[in-house]
């Protein structure tokens, strides 16, 4: 069983084993998954000049025919070179069947990578990669800011560009909960910035700013304020347009951990308005005005009872998407609730 961690990750994609293995990638960040998956094919068909050593299967085509992808493992190269095996939608489809015989061959010679959605940990196509020592399996959670700082790295050098440090932080609230949706957003940012060599804030309020009427960070500050009229027009926002809610309440969760982080440091003698300048990576100056609210209504005891609502409401919507929605809504008119009342006592 080799279950590999976010630093052994990319380390693993640039140079892929020689030998054949079965890879799962898999995750709520589907953009990361997708992503991951179209490299780790690529590297390890490097140098390899024969197409149909590369097949790309659905993965209903093997839950209607289990014997499948066996043959499809076993079937030798016409021309030599390493026979890959590609497999799109693997979650919510029962591929043990397929999967099984295949970790069962002492000479796996076949690369094979299945390609999935989040799943739950101890049970299905997740369970049997974990548990075998011939699979690998590389999972994919939205980037924290280290992940986001990396991502940006990447589209400015790329295009030849600098970013100041307002911009970037801006940047970390907009960013992290879809991989391929944040470097969209940086490629169409960069491309509107080439000219100038360096990237603004204003620049991203130009570009994605407009990308989006309303915010991520604005639905979870009108949450962490008791704005709930802003609330509620977030809310509804997010219902219409069937935003991934595990991944709003994650970033939430992050929020109200970052808040009680600055709390404790307030509350050892610290001014608010030297811990939320002393922060990395730093806050985008017009949230700053926000974060003085939010730290003058919230206190430590408070910021830990909304820590354990909004990890129930991230454990929930990661498990159940239908329910995604409304048990974030929840979540967050109680938080909203709460704010608004203690910033009228206050």
């Amino acid at each position: 069983m080799t279950v590999l961690k976010a630093g052994e990750i990319d380390r693993f994609i640039a140079n892929p084993p020689e030998a054949g293995v079965v890879v799962l990638i898999f995750g709520p960040d589907t953009g990361l998954v997708s992503e991951r998956a179209s490299r780790l094919v690529a590297k390890a068909s490097e140098g390899d000049s024969d197409p149909f050593n590369l097949m790309k299967i659905d993965a209903s085509e093997l839950s209607s025919d289990p014997n499948r992808l066996i043959d499809e493992v076993l079937t030798v190269p016409l021309f030599g070179g390493r026979r890959i095996i590609w497999v799109k939608d693997a979650s919510g489809k029962n591929l043990n069947p397929s999967l099984e015989p295949v970790l069962k061959l002492d000479d796996l010679q076949t690369f094979v990578v299945l390609e999935a959605g989040d799943i739950k940990k101890g049970v299905g196509l997740r369970k049997l990669i974990e548990t075998n020592r011939r699979a690998i399996a590389l999972p994919c959670y939205a980037d924290n800011d280290r992940g986001i700082d990396q991502l940006i790295d990447e589209e400015t050098r790329e295009s030849g560009l600098t970013i100041t440090r307002e911009a970037r932080a801006a940047l970390h609230s907009l960013l992290g909960g879809d991989r391929m949706a944040s470097r969209g957003e940086l490629k169409k940012l960069c491309l509107y910035a080439l000219g100038n060599g360096r990237i603004e804030s204003e620049d991203i309020e130009a570009i994605i700013g407009d990308a989006s009427s309303f915010e991520t960070s604005e639905l979870i500050d009108a949450a962490a304020t008791g704005n709930l009229e802003v609330l509620d027009h977030g809310l509804e926002r997010l219902s219409e347009a069937g935003s991934k809610a595990s991944v709003i309440a994650n970033q939430a969760l992050k929020h109200f951990q970052n808040l009680h982080r600055m709390r404790i440091d307030i509350d050892s003698g610290k001014s608010a308005q030297q811990v939320i300048d002393s922060q990395r990576p730093p806050i985008f100056f017009s949230r700053k005005p926000k974060f003085s609210t939010q730290l003058r209504i919230w206190s430590q005891k408070d910021l830990e009872k909304s820590m354990e609502i909004l990890s129930e409401a991230t454990r929930i919507s990661r498990l159940n998407d239908p329910l995604g929605v409304p048990v974030l809504s929840e979540a967050l008119l109680k938080l909203g609730r709460a704010a608004r009342a203690r910033n009228q006592r206050r």
